[in-house]
């Protein structure tokens, strides 16, 4: 009589878990920011709306590092404001900046923007001329080794330089989004601002990876993707140089990166850099520096980051587009 008890019990107590448990939720948001858009997705056992928080780490982030907002702290510095107390977010980006900076000997700059408004690299069309003089006048401001930080101040050498983290801002609020998913306890999500992404676990509900596209060079606009990455915590950003390009009378493209020596447009066959990396942020920064470093030059750089999965497509001497794949980026 005990036993049947005892086994009556564990059956009853297998319904009441099996009533309690409820079925796996996939929460999604998207909107805009950074003048682009956003999606985050996760999942749980229930519905849940994170829509204001995500909001408020835009506010927050906008706050600090848009160029675009008149009295951001980024632009009131730019401005020449000295009196600027910067925040955690600005610091993480500065300090990753200037580690960047030195490590690819200046083709990360977050202070280059100067030179590519006066190359002014908007509508499509041709290459504008600019005399040597005027570069020489740009470049003399330009270097993120004038700035420096100083009790939560930034000191510019160079009243003129202009700091713009356009290059590594949206990986960086990536990772502040899935830091904020992370501290919430969530073990499978991911995150998407403007094409850089992060990802955590899997999606369990249909039992499948993350699965992320790497778009095509498509000079007409369009987008199409020809290779699928499976994302399994870590993060993926890409730099291109297919939708923001000049044409000199020869017929040559010219993409937006300047080169940070001689201050004129980067005239290359790379036309775009993928980079799998723990954060976005640095997925985000590396991809950039790629792209100015050129394919060559990359390649030695990666022998001594085995650590950066990459993945370029870049035109041959024929124009044909061509694929590598180093440090074990997925085929």
């Amino acid at each position: 009589m005990i036993r049947k008890l005892n086994v009556l019990l564990v059956l009853l107590l297998a319904i009441v878990s099996c009533k309690n448990e409820k079925k796996l939720e996939l929460n999604y948001t998207s909107g805009k920011a950074f003048g682009t858009t956003f999606s985050v997705q996760f999942i749980d056992r229930q519905e849940l709306d994170f829509s204001h928080s995500y909001d408020s780490l835009i506010s927050v982030i906008n706050a600090s590092m848009s160029t675009y907002i008149d009295d951001s702290d980024i632009s009131r510095i730019n401005s020449g404001d000295t009196t600027v107390t910067i925040d955690k977010h600005f610091m993480n980006v500065f300090k990753a900046s200037k580690r960047l900076y030195g490590e690819t000997e200046g083709a990360f700059d977050p202070t280059i923007g100067v030179l590519v408004n006066a190359w002014d690299f908007g509508p499509k069309g041709k290459i504008k001329s600019l005399d040597s003089l005027k570069i020489d006048s740009l470049l003399v401001s330009v270097g993120l080794d004038k700035v420096t930080l100083k009790n939560d101040k930034i000191i510019k050498d160079n009243p003129n330089t202009y700091i713009d983290f356009n290059a590594l801002a949206k990986g960086y609020a990536v990772d502040v989004f899935a830091n904020f998913l992370e501290d919430k306890g969530f073990d499978n999500y991911l995150v998407e601002i403007g094409g850089e992404i992060r990802g955590k676990g899997s999606n369990v509900i249909k039992q499948k990876p993350w699965r992320i596209g790497v778009e095509d060079p498509n000079f007409d606009e369009k987008q199409s993707y020809s290779k699928v990455v499976a994302l399994k915590n870590e993060a993926m950003a890409t730099s291109g140089s297919y939708r923001k390009y000049k044409i000199d009378e020869k017929g040559n493209r010219y993409a937006h990166i300047i080169n940070t020596t001689t201050g004129h447009p980067h005239k290359s066959n790379l036309l775009s850099v993928s980079i799998l990396a723990t954060t976005c942020m640095e997925a985000d920064a590396y991809a950039t520096a790629l792209m100015s470093m050129g394919l060559e030059r990359s390649k030695e750089f990666l022998k001594n980051h085995p650590e950066l999965k990459t993945y370029f497509i870049y035109e041959d001497e024929n124009k044909e587009l061509q694929t590598l794949s180093l440090n074990g980026f997925p085929e």
